[in-house]
Parts: C-alpha cells; structure tokens; sequence
C-alpha cells in the first residue's frame, strides 16, 4: 500500500486520532487506510497527530503526582505496550526498547523526588511518545511510505504571560501557530509522504517538554494546521462529531453536520468533550477548516467547522459542565463603589483564576470558576476566600451544574423557551448568564438538581421550535439512529398502490373528507389486547365516534368510555345489544341530568368531586362509582392535554379523597373503582407505574376498590422523528407494578392510540402563493375540519397524493380558508415543487379528535366521512 506519488509540498491534511482510536490493531489499519485514501483523494501529504492508548495518560499522571506504587504502574504500562506489539506482531524491543529505558528512567530522574514541574512535564509525555513510536512501526511494517517525526522539534511553547502561575506555564501551554515561510518548507523537507507525530507534547523555552494540557492532542493539531495551512485538520474520534447534546445522556441528540468556528467554539466551551476550545482559535484565525470524524464510522457526515457555514438561528446545542464553583461576593458597600470590581478581579488574578461566567446586582457579585480551565483546589479557594473577605462577605457554593443553551440569536428566541424557563423554575437556580455575543444562554444549578434535566430541556427545545431540527443544513441523524437503536415507524396504510388508488376516488366525490381504515384499527387494538397486565379496556369514543369504528372495537372486546350523554346515547345507538356494565361514563362538571341518565342505563359512572354527593345526594345514594383522583402532578405533548394538579379542572383533589369517602359513607355509596388519566401523549413508562401506585394506596384506605383506571394518552409516532410506543416495555412496567398491587385489576381507555393513524384527512390545493420568500400552499379544509395544529401547535405530516412520488420537493407552509392567523396545518412542509391547485392533499394520522372537533366555522361545511372496504 505505498503513497510514494509526487505531491504538492504545501498540501497538507493533518488527521487526529484520539486514545480509543490507537489501541487496538484494528483501529490502526483503519488509521493507515484513512491516512493513505486522503492522500490520494486530495493529492496531499499528511500529517498523522496521536493521543497515548486510552487510559495511559490517567496512569502517568498518577506517577507525575507522586504515586506510591508508582514502579508497579511503569511496570504495568511496559507490559501493556509489550502486549500491544505483540498483537501487532511486532519486535517490541526493536520498536520500544529506548522508549520504554526513557520511562523507566524517569522513576530514578534526580527530579522525582521533589516531582519538579518539568519531570512531571516528562512523565507526562511518554504516552504519546510510546504510541506514536509504535504506530510508524506498525504502518510501515504495513507498506505506507511513513516517517515519524517528533513534535517538540516543531510545536514551541509560548513563553511565560504575566500572572501565568508556573503549573501552567509548564502543563498547561499554549504554543505558537504562525508559520513562517521557512517552517513549512524545513516542515515540507521530511523525506516521506505521511507522518506521524505526538499530540500533546511541545518545547519549552529552556529545551525541555512542556504539556498541552486537557485536550492537548486536538490543540495539537490544530496548531500543526495552522502553521502549514493546511487543507482541513480532522479530528478523528469515537463519536461521529458534535451533537445537540451529550448523545450518551440524551439518546435523542442530532448530529451536528455544519458549524461555524465560533457556534462550536461556544458548544466546545461549554461542555462537549469531543473536541477541545482551544483548538479552534489557531484554524479559525487561519482559516483552516476542521471536521470531527468517527474511526469506526467513516462513512458518516461528521461535524466540519469552517467559516463557510450557513448562519441558521436558533439554539444547536444544549449541554451541561458538572464540578462548577460559584463565587458569591456581597456587601453594601460594593454599590456605586468606584474600583470594586477592579479590586476583586485583581484578587482572581492573583491566584491565577480565570472567572467564567459573571452575575452582579447592586450588592451582589457572583462568578463562577469552571475546573476545566483552572486549578480549583480547596487551597486554592480558601487563599481566594481570605482574600475577598477584606473587602466583602464571601460564599462559595460547590458542587454546581452550568446548563447552556446555544446558538444564534438567543435574545430572539426567548419568546420560545417558556417551557425552558419552568423548567429551571422549579430549581434552585443560582445564576443565569446571556452572552454579550448572542450565543449562549448558560443556568447554574445545584449539580444534584441537574440529574435528568436534559432529556426534558432538548425534547422542549424541539418541541417548542427553538432547536430548529427540520435544517437539514446544520442537523443529521438522532443518536438512537446511528446506533441502530431506533424504533422505525411503520409504513403507513395509505401507501398501498390499492388504497392509494381508493383515496384519489373518494378526494374526487368531495372535499374535505376524512377516511378511515378499519384494520388499523383491529391492528391497535390486538396490540393492547395482547398485555396481560391490562383486565378492562375501553375505547375513548371522544376521539372517533364513527359508528364503523365503535362496532369494530367493540368486536375485539373493548367497553365504550364516554363523557357526554350524546355520546352516550351514540354508543347505544350504535351498539343496542351492548352490555352496560361494558360502558364508562367520566364527564367533567356535566349537568347533573346527564348523571342521572347514565345511572339509569346501568352504566359505570365516573365522579371527580364530593360537591356532587352533597349537592344532589338521593341522585347517588345507594350507587356503586367510580372515582377519579386528581394525584397533584400531570404530564403529556402540550399544556393544554394536561389533566393533573392544581390547575387541571378535573378530578378530586388528593387531600380530599378522605372526605370524599365518609360523605360516600353517608350514602351508602360504594367507590368500586378510582380513576386517574394525567394527560395524552405520555411516553415515560414510569408515569404508569406512578400511578397504578399512588392510587393503590388509596384504594387500600378506601377499602371497596377494585379497579384501577390508569386513563389512556398513548401516544403514536406524527412525524419520522417520532418513534411508536414502546408496547413491549410498556407492559413490562405494568406487569411489574401489577405483581406489587396483585390485589386490583387494571384498566385503560385509550382513545388516539387506537383510531389516529387509521384515518386521514383528505383536501384539494385551492392556490399556490408565494410572498417575501415563502411558498404557500392552501387546502379547501381548514382548522374548522381539523383544529389540532392550532391547537395544541400539533404535527402532522402533510402528502400530496396527486404526486406521491415526486422527489423533487420544497418548503411550504400549509394553510387552509379559514380566517384566522392560526389556520395553519403545518410549516416548512416538504411538498412536490410541481404541487398546484386541485391537487390532491393528505393530512395523515388525523383519525383522533379530527371530525370530533371540527366544526362550521366560518359557515364552512362539516367534513364528509367514509369507511375504506376492509380488504387491503
């Protein structure tokens, strides 16, 4: 495999490899075949920059530190590289032997006894030295025209900065990055085509080795960029690049494809260890544009940084730095005091601190340190905190969490991030920090009151429309997707050539129409039928009442639930020879006639305050109810779908339950069941469990209680970035939580789950307009036939079914006739470019609370409403 072509010497590429990417001999025939394929494929020479093996340099410190085992762990590492060599099939005294004399030697170096900031600057080195060393013998040995080459002959440490403390002078250096014409052409003289050298390691101003510090092998090659100019520095890794959060805390994080220097400067700073910030300034200020690539995944996009970048608004990344000290300086005096902050920043100056992040009030001022970029020790503080004391009173609180939002245009996006500040609202937050750059958006909480927080902030941020997900110019795959983790959402129905062919023959009877497939339906509810954990279910006819869909339900075995007499009175209607005990009744503050009625048919009522036994005691003495508890905490897709606590309208309060029992008591009424549905679209599987929980306690006390209602709001996937519910663990957790509570049986009342992604709305294109940039189509449906999006914003995904196969597609916004700023369906709605009037649209998965809740606003007509044959 030699490289030994003629090339330019002023085209370099300069690839990274991180620790996990240079320890096993796989990885390094992946190191040698990348190397050679970007020579070849960019007729360019290249420079090949490496971390020690994983795990070596926490082992060198150690030693640098002063170990006491500190034989044994040199001992350790030379058998460790030993065994590499042989894996390699390697001489390792050949290759190793003076490397390996080097390290041993450090152990008895005059310097160790005192561990001298140079020695320890030495020790430190090695792991690069052993791993580069090793890897030109092992490419070579494979074919490749390589040399090695050592970086302190090229990298030179930048001589000491006034108030620079001498740790960091030694191990935490930054280096000179501007070539002279003369360095490139002694650079471009070494005699093969690829090279390998160290990251990490430069030369101090007296001759000897001086530290990069925390992510010195991508400082490294970004410095190494720099000076040659060079084409793009890659920094190859074990993670395909930047992503929208930590991918291994948020499995839901995109890939980050496009960036600019200073959106992954801040994203770099704040927490994403993927590459470091200090690599980026030598590139940007060079314009050397940068990658974060995967050595186990090549083929992937990866993240490139360059000044190129489309400017797209709108928060990329969310991401979160533990270990943060925060500085609280207070005193009256400090108001209006002329010096004050000159004085206290003269103080972090003096113990070489470098102050993050800053709040300050009339008389207050706190800071924050970030250990990353200082040497927090509890010395440190104390020295600081003496200090300070002189001039004001002092409180450092540790161990803190910064959470930072970023990307353009924070100020901007406020008005999006509502759900953001409530989050944070229930916290106590210590600092909130904005950029002056309207980059980032930074909160500082207690570290323990981070736990879990950034799942929820990245699921708002998309939610929301603050974390533009839908730019396909910054944003690739979720985590979950490239892990091949993700659950894919299945083909729909209408995408069948026959049922395709049926719906374009129904759109042409009449427009707006909803259709709906039947075996979806049966499909769904087979689902549910087949968790055991589950004893009663019943279908939520609020959804859908079409009489088509209640008999078919009802055939697989569900009992109707319903909160009006009209839908009651449907029901019945639809299925005379129905059982009553096999329908539910939960209305919320219904006329008390509709109770009446519905106690009269025999069905089981549903009631949810004790103002009704009290009100109208003979209506229910005597009665065998249901209750429905409202547990004080409610969840689900938007604020408007959540039922639960103080500000829900329904159910009884849970200080109340006790009460509501002695007046059931009074009246000889029996509460047979309690009920408790939270809110639609719940994905955790843990609510469930909570509540199957919260109220079996409850129904222990009461004493009557058999059934447990744990309500519905099972989601289903509107869009490709949503997945289905996962049934599987879903009934894993009840059967978990049922074996806990043996004693009730379990029921559901699902309603969307069962009906949505049977039915779709079918439209005509009325126009097509464009105005200041954005394309508009507009349908004969509008929010009259389905009042979802404006509603709770909700998502569903739009087709033109006139041109179902036409892959040449553009962004629209989709309205409909209504008038109302909010009669909107959808926006950035991918659609055939050819798309024109009296084409004909579908709006998928709209068979839940689509013709229930339309309406003839406007004096727009109803909906017309059809039943495809079953056969497929």
């Amino acid at each position: 495999m030699s490289t030994t072509s003629p090339v330019s010497d002023n085209r370099w590429l300069v690839l990274k490899f991180g620790g996990t990417s240079v320890s096993k001999r796989g990885r390094w025939d992946n190191i040698g075949r990348l190397a050679a394929q970007r020579a070849k494929d960019n007729d360019a020479r290249v420079l090949v920059v490496v971390s020690a093996l994983s795990g070596v340099t926490n082992e060198l410190t150690a030693i640098a530190d002063g170990a006491a085992d500190a034989a044994e762990r040199v001992a350790r590492l030379e058998t460790r590289h030993r065994d590499f060599l042989a894996e390699l099939e390697l001489d390792a005294d050949a290759v190793l032997g003076e490397r390996l004399a080097a390290l041993h030697a450090l152990l008895t170096d005059p310097r160790a006894a005192t561990r001298t900031l140079d020695w320890q600057a030495e020790v430190l080195g090695q792991g690069e030295l052993l791993s580069s060393t090793i890897g030109a013998a092992y490419l070579h040995a494979q074919g490749l025209d390589i040399g090695w080459m050592d970086a302190r002959d090229w990298l030179d440490a930048l001589p000491p900065q006034p108030n620079q403390s001498a740790w960091s002078q030694r191990l935490s250096v930054n280096c000179r990055w501007q070539g002279s014409a003369d360095w490139r052409v002694h650079f471009a003289s070494q005699p093969t085509r690829l090279l390998i050298t160290q990251g990490f390691i430069s030369r101090h101003q007296d001759g000897g080795t001086a530290i990069l510090g925390r992510g010195g092998s991508d400082t490294s090659a970004a410095y190494f960029g720099a000076l040659l100019g060079a084409q793009r520095v890659e920094i190859w890794t074990d993670v395909p690049g930047m992503f929208s959060a930590n991918p291994r805390e948020v499995p839901d994080a995109r890939l980050l494809t496009r960036l600019d220097y200073y959106e992954a400067q801040e994203i770099a700073t704040t927490g994403a260890k993927v590459l470091h910030p200090r690599s980026l300034r030598p590139c940007r200020n060079s314009g050397v544009p940068m990658a974060i690539l995967d050595t186990e995944r090549p083929h992937l996009p990866g993240t490139s940084i360059d000044d190129a970048a489309e400017p797209v608004p709108g928060v990329k990344a969310i991401s979160r730095r533990n270990g943060i000290v925060l500085v609280s300086m207070e005193g009256i005096g400090m108001w209006q005091q002329v010096g004050f902050l000159a004085d206290v920043f003269a103080l972090f100056k003096k113990h070489g601190l470098s102050v993050d992040l800053i709040g300050s009030a009339e008389t207050n001022v706190t800071v924050s340190l970030d250990p990353s970029e200082n040497l927090v020790n509890t010395d440190v503080l104390a020295a600081l905190s003496a200090d300070l004391s002189a001039i004001c009173r002092v409180k450092v609180i540790v161990p803190c969490a910064a959470i930072t939002l970023v990307g353009r245009g924070m100020r901007s996006l406020l008005h999006k991030l509502q759900d953001v500040w409530a989050m944070f609202g229930r916290e106590n937050v210590h600092l909130i920090s904005q950029s002056s750059n309207d980059l980032n958006l930074t909160f500082v909480v207690d570290e323990a009151a981070a736990d879990g927080m950034l799942p929820k902030l990245h699921a708002a941020l998309i939610d929301s429309g603050a974390m533009p997900v839908y730019e396909e110019a910054v944003f690739g795959p979720r985590w979950r997707e490239i892990e091949g983790a993700l659950r894919q959402r299945p083909t729909p129905w209408w995408h069948a050539p026959a049922q395709r062919e049926a719906l374009l023959q129904l759109a042409q009877a009449g427009t707006p129409r909803y259709a709906y497939h039947l075996p979806t339906v049966r499909e769904r509810a087979r689902q549910l039928k087949a968790i055991e954990a589950v004893d009663r279910r019943y279908y939520a006819i609020k959804a859908n009442s079409h009489p088509a869909i209640l008999r078919a339900l009802a055939e697989e075995g569900f009992g109707l639930e319903c909160v009006s007499l009209g839908e009651l009175e449907r029901a019945f209607a639809a299925l005379p020879d129905i059982d009553p005990q096999r329908v539910l009744f939960t209305p919320s503050f219904a006329p008390i006639g509709e109770y009446e009625a519905a106690l009269a048919r025999g069905v089981t009522v549903t009631v949810d305050n004790v103002e009704l036994l009290r009100r109208w005691p003979e209506v229910f003495r005597g009665r065998a109810l249901w209750l429905r508890i409202d547990l004080g905490h409610g969840d689900g897709h938007h604020e408007k779908v959540n039922t639960g606590g103080k500000e829900a309208k329904f159910g009884l309060s849970a200080q109340r339950v006790e009460e509501f029992a002695q007046a059931a008591r009074a009246l000889d009424v029996r509460i047979t069941g309690l009920h408790a549905h939270l809110g639609s679209g719940i994905e955790t599987i843990g609510h469930w469990q909570e509540v199957v929980d919260e109220l079996a306690g409850f129904a222990r006390r009461i004493g009557s209680v058999e059934v447990l209602d744990i309500g519905g709001g099972l989601p289903i996937p509107y869009s490709d970035d949503d997945e289905p519910f996962d049934l599987d663990a879903w009934a894993a957790g009840l059967a978990a939580i049922k074996a806990v509570h043996p004693a009730f049986k379990l029921a559901i009342e699902p309603g969307r789950f069962l009906v949505a992604e049977a039915g779709v709305l079918l439209a005509r294109a009325t126009q097509v307009v464009e105005k200041d940039g954005v394309l508009r189509v507009g349908l004969d449906a509008g929010m009259n036939a389905l009042i979802r999006p404006a509603l709770y914003d909700a998502w569903h995904d739009i087709h033109n079914l006139s041109r179902l196969d036409d892959g040449d597609v553009r962004d629209f916004d989709v309205v409909g006739p209504i008038c109302e700023s909010s009669d909107v369906f959808g926006h950035r709605v991918k659609l055939p470019a050819a798309t024109e009037p009296d084409d004909a649209m579908l709006i998928a998965d709209a068979g839940a609370y689509g013709f229930s809740m339309s309406s003839a606003y406007n004096l727009r007509t109803l909906p017309a409403e059809d039943v495809l044959p079953d056969a497929d």
